[in-house]
């Protein structure tokens, strides 16, 4: 595998999945430093992270404190860059929008990691939703901290 030195999680507002994703990742200890990133198609103003999403990575010991959404930019499209989307929707737009993209770069997550379905979005459900995400996220993302390692 190609080695990079960013990961973006990308979804539609940078508020949920996006941060929960990064936050996960970086509580995964890497072979190498990589800088891991949150990013939404439409942001149109900087938000918080979801108050559901963020309950759940507290009580799961991971603090994104501080955090606030941010609009994917062409600049954040570098040749070391993953960027891994949460459906294939997020990652067409992508290829669609932005002129400098390599779509050898842009994957949805859980096809990227050889699982088939993507990663249900929890927003507008009960606690209990975001849970179940953050469990799904972590199954997933502890694949994809395999394929990094190289211990495929």
């Amino acid at each position: 595998m190609k080695a990079y030195n960013r990961i973006i999680f990308v979804a539609q507002t940078g508020s949920t999945r996006e941060p929960m994703a990064a936050g996960i990742l970086n509580d995964f200890v890497l072979a190498r430093p990589v800088e891991v990133l949150a990013r939404g198609l439409v942001v149109l103003f900087p938000e918080p992270m979801n108050p559901k999403a963020e309950a759940v990575l507290i009580s799961n010991g991971i603090s994104m404190e501080g955090y606030t959404s941010k609009q994917l930019e062409e600049t954040d499209l570098t040749e070391d860059t993953l960027v891994l989307t949460m459906e294939g929707i997020h990652r067409e737009r992508i290829l669609e929008t932005y002129e400098n993209v390599d779509p050898e770069n842009v994957h949805v997550l859980t096809e990227f990691v050889g699982d088939e379905l993507e990663v249900v979005n929890p927003y507008g459900g009960a606690l209990p939703a975001y849970g179940l995400c953050y469990e799904a996220l972590r199954k997933t993302i502890g694949k994809l901290v395999a394929l990094l390692n190289g211990e495929e």
